[in-house]
């Protein structure tokens, strides 16, 4: 019989691989998402799909539930600046209601996707999970603080929480306005990419593998409580500008206003001391989607760019 995982978020960006991975993996799924980005429900007979918000979690039934991957949320700063009270209804107050439910139900464990950025400006070479969180900007807060409502339930349920690194990567539901799959698009239709800034540093992770992360924690059962890192490149966005270039031929311009002042260098021994061991790079995400360009198969959809459709939705003044 399948075990029956819980994944908040599962139509989103990594939500929708890793659901697909989570069946080849012998898991049932039950996926809560409410598909603002667009309808990304996997038809499937171990997958039960509900439209629904977080806050609306003691909706479903969780009986048998052992597992809950927890990636709901407003995803990036800009996108939490254009209604600030809803991230906080989505993450902090959702996932209140969300631990509350696990907990009747005696869930086993929660695995929550929280980000790397909670740390902020670290003049440190090597950020790890114990140096001090000083969010810069509301998104960051609002991590910081789900993060510290989910470790305040650690008594009552097994707690994993990752700091992921930038992903980047293919997905169904594609996101093109994350670092390297945005520059590599620029490059790809308009052989030309713009960088703001450029020397502030950025780690960064393969969506394979941040999805090879959530299932790894699945498995491993003496893992019951920890806070991870989760992130390999750490280079500048200029690098990743060059490492683009290089790989489609394409120019780099430079303009120097830029308003993201976050740097910082991610250290992820302690995952891989665990025993989690990451497959690809950036030059993987890269090459994967310049293939995928020139078959047509990577497009330019207007919900592809999260922070723009997530606007036209609230200017539309649509139920999200």
């Amino acid at each position: 019989m399948r075990k029956k995982i819980l994944v908040t978020g599962g139509s989103g960006y990594k939500g929708v691989k890793l659901i697909r991975n989570l069946i080849q993996h012998g898991y049932s799924v039950i996926n809560v998402d409410k598909n603002i980005f667009g309808n990304y429900f996997i038809k499937n007979k171990y997958i039960k799909n509900y439209k629904l918000d977080t806050n609306d979690i003691f909706k479903v039934n969780l009986k048998n539930v052992v597992a809950c991957i927890h990636l709901a949320s407003i995803a990036n700063d800009p996108m939490v600046d254009l209604n600030p009270s809803l991230s906080w209804e989505t993450s902090v107050l959702g996932s209140k209601i969300l631990m509350d439910h696990l907990i009747k139900h005696k869930v086993k464990k929660i695995i929550y996707a929280s980000s790397g950025s909670v740390y902020g400006i670290k003049k440190e070479k090597r950020v790890k999970e114990n140096l001090p969180l000083k969010p810069l900007s509301t998104y960051n807060k609002v991590k910081m603080a789900t993060e510290r409502v989910i470790l305040s339930y650690k008594d009552k349920i097994d707690v994993i929480i990752l700091r992921p690194a930038t992903v980047c990567g293919f997905a169904p539901r594609m996101r093109l306005d994350l670092t390297v799959n945005m520059l590599t698009f620029q490059a790809l239709k308009n052989k030309k990419i713009t960088v703001f800034g450029g020397k502030q540093k950025r780690p960064n992770v393969h969506i394979d593998d941040i999805i090879d992360a959530y299932i790894f924690f699945l498995k491993k059962k003496n893992i019951r409580f920890g806070i991870f890192n989760i992130g390999f490149e750490n280079l500048s966005i200029l690098e990743i500008a060059k490492k683009i270039s290089k790989i489609i031929k394409s120019d780099i311009i430079i303009k120097k206003n830029h308003s993201d002042a976050r740097s910082y260098n991610l250290d992820s021994s302690k995952l891989l001391k665990a025993g989690f061991k990451p497959k690809k790079k950036i030059s993987d995400a890269i090459h994967e989607l310049k293939d995928l360009y020139n078959k047509q198969k990577l497009l330019d959809k207007p919900n592809f760019h999260s922070i723009k459709w997530l606007k036209f939705k609230l200017d539309q003044k649509k139920s999200i």
